[in-house]
């Protein structure tokens, strides 16, 4: 089914569906972008282009590579067309897909008009068109950089992150405090709330139009690769049916599957062979692939699988393509550190025509493999499932091995938006009729699942919003106090929060009525009955309480004979009660028990209600509370006046999950007096997570100033930690040192193959933590400019050599 819509909010905030007529004259401005592209609009593109000219905001809602970006295209178009000095901001969730829309931009519009702004890197930043990651706009906002003045559009690319934990706050921040003159182009995935998410941006944001389209222009065919075999999942006709054919392998026959199900456990997973399966794919005519595999180091042992079986997809014309293009991605790799970097077997399997995309490789890598499948000179890839968010590697045929994977705590299966991400890159517009998917069958394998998942093609988008440090003493120092809650009440989290109780309001008051009729049936205005009634129930709750007391209170028997005594006394009390002896007292006691039963219901849905549309404000108030006692505000003891303090300029500067332990490490000195590689490992500490559990591994520091900057560090931790206990706060690991000498040796001129081998890292990881790092460095120059931010800029100059340094657009 198609529905493609242009859902404009009215004033009220309310969701209108109108139709927008297709007949109608396209707007001039319109016109002219399609002879640019060179080819005609789809019926949501024009939508949504009609709804910018008439200056509104929009979100566009559409299956991944239906050609949303082409909206983001049009009101870069029109940027570039204005008379007027304006501008135009790109921002991304992820820094790779930031770098390919530049270089896309670059080639369309001309180096002097793009810039670029990741963290990492500062490329032109006046341009007219930039490229930036969300938090970069975040910050330029905080600090209320000029160059917001002149802008007329900023474009989300990739909205529905505003979900995820970690980063999706930010998202809300920026919708939230952008000038408002300025119009979002906001891009989705298809999510079932697009409306909801819609009626909110109109909320904060004012004119807004939401078009949805579930057209997908390269239809997907789903399959199950069974022993060799392809079999389409769906019975022929019937989308959504499960094949009668693959009945047999769903999982759900056989003791053994009903044992396993019951124990909730699962099948050993089995080798899969990745030469077959490659095979298999070239005979049906069905390469370029993608293989979804949920680990880094499986990504890699199927490179190596297809290698030991002589798998070769190239000519000899394109092997030497594919040699210039490693050649310009790595040309500045020193030949020493090449062979640590797996450099010829990486290029060897390339060469055939056979690569691998993950965040453990190497920037010059991936952007390597990115261009060769761009250009259909690699045919096979295998990926974790980052690269199904935004770059663009559409593929033939997408492969999915696994329905679960490894969330950090656990093997949890994957969601339907999950599936329906992974699924999206299959099916290449213009090249392809039909796009490819592929589960791979595996004993324990439940098909009817897997047709579950791909038959629901959305998935709601919540929101992940909560109240930071660093967000409440900027919000507070530029807004004050009573506009930062109107600002956390615009959130999308309070929006959802507040909609999502109409329903729990509505039961309430059901629940409310309901309470009037058993109260009077029961007679409980009667005061004589209501005393009655109050002494039954005394009683049955003594007596549940009798029987759920525990075994240990049983032996010292205090507590149960004390009980016991108490419902001897309450059953004397009833048998003398002049209500005992009304005609009809026991029928109306069943009314009032009916009443005290949906009198506790109606408490506990209260006390919910309360909770969800109380959550972000009392979050806020904790917060506050906090900065309070570290001295960054100063309150009234109720918090109806807080002001901003002297020390809140270390806090505002620095952004990140542990931005008040590196504010406190300044202010108390801990840091002061280090090296500057001694303060890069230490800022190593407060930004490394390991990828796995490395606990019980010792950790090994050199004695002296480097170790006691350390344990004082972790010293405010546990000061910062404490006071979060214990007003119920979100908590962050301890600062962890496991890979601080290994930067340490990086930052004192260590090879690379000595300090990756130390700090256990693949080559891609340990660049990413080291941007991570110099990142953080960077704020703390910002927020304290001399003393130990001057070793900072010095800490940050000794990291940013080989690797570190030429891991960046060129």
């Amino acid at each position: 089914m198609t529905t493609e819509k242009a859902m404009p909010s009215d004033d009220s905030g309310e969701t209108v569906e109108t139709e927008q007529t297709a007949h109608a004259p396209l707007p001039d401005e319109v016109v002219a972008f399609q002879r640019t592209v060179g080819f005609a609009l789809d019926d949501f593109q024009v939508q949504a282009a009609r709804s910018i000219v008439h200056g509104r905001g929009v979100l566009v809602a559409a299956p991944t590579g239906a050609g949303k970006t082409i909206v983001a295209d049009f009101a870069v178009y029109l940027t570039m067309q204005s008379a007027a000095d304006e501008k135009i901001f790109y921002t991304t969730p992820i820094k790779a897909l930031s770098n390919q829309k530049f270089h896309e931009l670059q080639e369309r519009y001309g180096e002097s008009n793009v810039g670029l702004l990741t963290g990492d890197n500062n490329i032109n930043a006046t341009a007219p068109i930039v490229v930036m990651t969300t938090e970069v706009l975040r910050n330029m906002i905080y600090e209320r950089s000029d160059l917001l003045g002149s802008l007329s559009f900023v474009v989300m690319d990739e909205v529905h992150y505003l979900a995820d934990r970690m980063r999706g706050p930010v998202w809300e921040e920026v919708i939230i405090q952008l000038p408002e003159h300025v119009r979002l182009i906001s891009l989705s995935a298809t999510v079932s709330n697009a409306e909801e998410f819609g009626a909110w941006l109109q909320e904060v944001r004012g004119h807004t139009d939401v078009i949805v389209s579930e057209f997908r222009p390269v239809p997907l065919n789903q399959h199950v690769l069974v022993r060799g075999d392809l079999d389409d999942l769906f019975e022929p006709g019937r989308p959504g049916q499960l094949n009668r054919h693959l009945h047999r392998l769903s999982g759900l026959d056989g003791p053994r599957s009903n044992r396993e199900r019951r124990r909730g456990g699962h099948h050993r997973q089995q080798r899969v062979d990745r030469a077959a399966l490659v095979k298999t794919l070239e005979r049906a005519d069905l390469l370029p692939m993608i293989g979804f595999i949920f680990s880094r180091v499986g990504c890699d042992a199927a490179v190596r699988q297809c290698m030991l079986a002589g798998i070769s997809l190239t000519t000899k014309q394109e092997r030497d393509q594919i040699k210039r293009i490693i050649d310009r991605h790595c040309r500045d790799i020193p030949y020493q550190d090449r062979e640590v970097l797996g450099f010829k077997h990486w290029k060897g399997a390339l060469l055939r025509g056979v690569g691998a995309h993950h965040a453990g490789l190497l920037p010059a890598f991936k952007e390597t493999v990115e261009e060769l499948y761009q250009r259909r000179l690699v045919r096979v890839v295998f990926a974790t499932e980052t690269l199904a968010l935004g770059i663009n590697m559409p593929a033939r045929t997408v492969v999915i091995e696994s329905l679960e994977k490894y969330n950090g705590v656990a093997r949890v299966p994957i969601t339907a938006g999950e599936y329906t991400q992974l699924t999206g890159r299959a099916g290449r517009r213009g090249i392809d009729d039909q796009g490819h998917s592929v589960v791979v069958w595996q004993p324990g394998v439940d098909l009817e699942r897997v047709a579950s998942l791909a038959s629901r093609r959305t998935y709601p988008l919540k929101s992940a919003f909560r109240p930071t440090y660093n967000m409440a003493v900027n919000l507070i120092g530029q807004f004050g106090l009573s506009a930062t809650r109107e600002i956390l009440e615009s959130s999308f989290a309070q929006f959802q929060a507040d909609r999502s109780v109409v329903g729990l309001a509505r039961k309430l008051k059901e629940q409310r009525t309901s309470l009037d009729g058993y109260a009077e049936a029961a007679g409980l205005d009667d005061p004589l009955l209501r005393d009655f009634f109050d002494l039954r129930h005394e009683l049955s709750e003594t007596d549940r309480s009798i029987q759920h007391i525990s075994k240990k209170e049983r032996r010292s028997g205090s507590r149960r004979d004390d009980l016991i005594a108490h419902a001897r006394d309450l059953k004397a009390q009833l048998r003398q009660h002049p209500a005992a002896r009304i005609d009809d007292v026991e029928d109306r006691a069943r009314w009032a028990e009916r009443w005290w039963r949906l009198q506790r219901q109606a408490e506990d849905l209260q006390r919910e209600i309360e909770h969800r549309v109380s959550n972000i404000a009392l979050t806020f108030e904790r917060v506050v509370r906090v900065l309070v006692h570290f001295g960054y505000l100063s309150a009234d003891a109720d918090l109806a006046e807080v002001a901003v303090t002297d020390q809140a300029g270390l806090l505002d500067k620095i952004y990140g999950e542990r931005d008040l332990v590196v504010a406190e490490c300044l202010r108390r000195e801990v840091w002061k007096g280090l090296e500057p590689d001694q303060l890069a490992a230490i800022v190593t500490a407060l930004v490394y997570e390991p990828r796995r559990d490395r606990g019980d591994e010792e950790v090994w520091l050199p004695r002296g100033a480097l170790q006691k900057a350390y344990a004082d560090t972790v010293s405010v931790w546990h000061e910062i930690d404490d006071q979060e206990q214990r007003r119920d706060l979100p908590r962050f690991p301890e600062p962890n040192a496991l890979v601080c000498t290994a930067v340490l040796r990086w930052s004192r001129g260590a090879t690379l193959d000595h300090v990756l081998e130390e700090a256990e890292l693949p080559a891609g990881d340990f660049v990413r933590l080291m941007k991570m790092v110099i990142d953080l460095l960077d704020q703390i120059g910002a927020a304290q400019p001399d003393g130990v931010g001057a070793v900072a800029r010095s800490a940050k100059d000794l990291l940013l050599r080989g690797i570190v340094e030429y891991s960046s657009v060129g």
